[in-house]
């Protein structure tokens, strides 16, 4: 699991609020799988209405530009990307996502990581955190407008009640370039320790271990 921080600026935050309040909105229901649409109460931005894709591109983009996000999650594959919105008793009870999905392109996806880009500003609703059950117990996380959690799709995890306000946020699914989460989490590392290392022959032998590792772990 991983805080990405400044996804968004403030002004970047407001155009995608601005759109989502011209687009239509239908019961989160809709696109829930058989087991996580008994626990799933909430409204979803209705995927085939014009005003969707353009802000789901903005997303996309703006994840791919995040210095963090490309060398942590490796992305392959995208799924379409999802609008959320919970208001006072919304909430998505604790389930685990489909380990495949639709691609942007119609395509199967595997899902190998979740994002979550949070829309609202915390102090503007109560409740509506994303809990996350990992070995080291539950994890909540209401995080600031513009800033992204991104972790492994398997993880049990739920939207706590809105108790107040309104909570909206974007969600996706990646199929990684690097399918096993060690592995990433290892090329992660040396990628951190490259960005560290000055130019020169330790900087290329790095190089030339992530690109050998790349070539043995990638699909």
């Amino acid at each position: 699991m991983l805080i990405l921080a400044q996804v968004f600026t403030l002004d970047d935050v407001a155009r995608i609020r601005d759109g989502l309040a011209k687009v239509t909105f239908q019961d989160g229901k809709a696109t829930a799988g058989p087991v996580a649409r008994k626990v799933k109460h909430n409204q979803q931005a209705v995927g085939s209405d014009p005003g969707t894709e353009p802000l789901r591109r903005f997303v996309r983009e703006a994840l791919m530009r995040h210095p963090v996000f490309s060398a942590y999650a490796r992305p392959a594959t995208w799924s379409r990307i999802m609008f959320s919105r919970y208001g006072p008793g919304d909430a998505y009870g604790t389930h685990t996502d489909d380990a495949f999905m639709v691609s942007e392109d119609g395509h199967r996806l595997r899902t190998d990581m979740s994002f979550t880009l949070f829309l609202s500003d915390p102090d503007s609703y109560d409740g509506g955190a994303l809990r996350l059950d990992g070995l080291d117990g539950e994890r909540e996380h209401r995080l600031a407008a513009g800033d992204a959690v991104i972790y492994s799709t398997g993880q049990l995890h739920q939207v706590t009640p809105v108790t107040r306000g309104e909570r909206l946020a974007a969600v996706g699914w990646i199929e990684s370039l690097v399918r096993r989460h060690d592995q990433r989490e290892l090329l992660f590392d040396l990628e951190r320790v490259r960005a560290a290392t000055p130019p020169g022959e330790a900087r290329l032998l790095l190089d030339k271990s992530v690109g050998a590792l790349l070539r043995q772990w990638g699909s």
